[in-house]
């Protein structure tokens, strides 16, 4: 591949990603304010739809759109490169007939370096989300980056950064290892050349099945994560750690403590994630694989 058609897939693989990225917070954002509020605030948001009919009576539907401004251009950045550097690391493993421990391991790498730009995104979307009507500290993300930056530096606006990259790593391993497997039994399955002549329901089942495997094994992770970003800062932190965190969660409420907040998040698994590989398989036919 010569150094111009290079440049030129790397810029498709990052455009598709952020296409995808846009769609994935447009159809999922509702699911993650419920899923963030009940992970923060059990003792207020004890079940989805206490969530769901508490926060629509007194904040309103555009509620579960709280902190959505920032995802959209942070999370299309995030997907974008995700998918750029699995593409990367694809290429590196020659391309074609991966076996599972290296798409889990180009998985793995294109979350880890999703990480740098997801924790700061993560952080203030989930701070926003978690604002109650009339007693809201952020007036939006320009603001709470500003005033998380001036009070604590880069350190504030990266706070759960190790849990973060532990999340992306282990997580986006066995996301786009299972998508790619899915994909390739498919193909192979009902002897087609390439994904390209993948019909959409192909696609949207390989998608929608991979953000399910997902979230069921790295949900407590999250979870984890969730509690750190939403937890005060210095002296006015709950937890010490994540470990702490975990340790407490665990202690105050049992291990079934650590999936609080499932249910919105399993059923924003599927279709979130159905639609991101949708609209990120979609770009690149349309822009042309190379």
């Amino acid at each position: 591949m010569n150094e111009e058609n290079s440049a030129t897939r790397y810029l498709k693989d990052f455009s598709a990603g952020w296409f995808g990225g846009i769609v994935q917070v447009l159809v999922g954002q509702p699911f993650d304010t419920v899923k963030v509020r009940m992970q923060s605030n059990p003792d207020l948001y004890p079940s989805t739809m206490s969530c769901i009919k508490n926060t629509f009576k007194n904040e309103g539907a555009l509620a579960f759109y709280k902190g959505s401004s920032t995802p959209l251009i942070g999370i299309g950045a995030c997907v974008s490169i995700q998918f750029g550097a699995l593409e990367a690391m694809k290429r590196v493993f020659g391309g074609k007939d991966l076996t599972l421990s290296q798409l889990y391991v180009a998985g793995g790498i294109s979350g880890l370096s999703n990480s740098i730009a997801s924790t700061p995104v993560e952080h203030i979307r989930i701070r926003l989300q978690v604002q109650a009507k009339n007693s809201e500290l952020y007036r939006g993300s320009i603001d709470a980056i500003q005033k998380i930056y001036k009070s604590h530096g880069f350190n504030g606006l990266y706070k759960g950064h190790c849990i973060t990259m532990i999340r992306e790593f282990f997580g986006y391993g066995i996301y786009f290892a299972a998508y790619e497997k899915i994909i390739n039994r498919f193909i192979k399955f009902y002897n087609v050349n390439s994904r390209t002549d993948l019909s959409s329901w192909q696609v949207i089942l390989a998608g929608g099945t991979s953000g399910v495997i997902l979230w069921t094994f790295l949900y407590p992770v999250d979870l984890i994560k969730s509690c750190i970003q939403t937890d005060g800062f210095g002296k006015n932190a709950k937890y010490s750690s994540s470990l702490n965190c975990f340790s407490t969660i665990v202690k105050q409420g049992g291990y079934s403590a650590l999936y609080r907040g499932f249910v919105p998040c399993i059923l924003r698994a599927f279709p979130v994630n159905a639609m991101t590989f949708m609209a990120f398989e979609f770009a690149m036919n349309i822009m042309g694989r190379l």
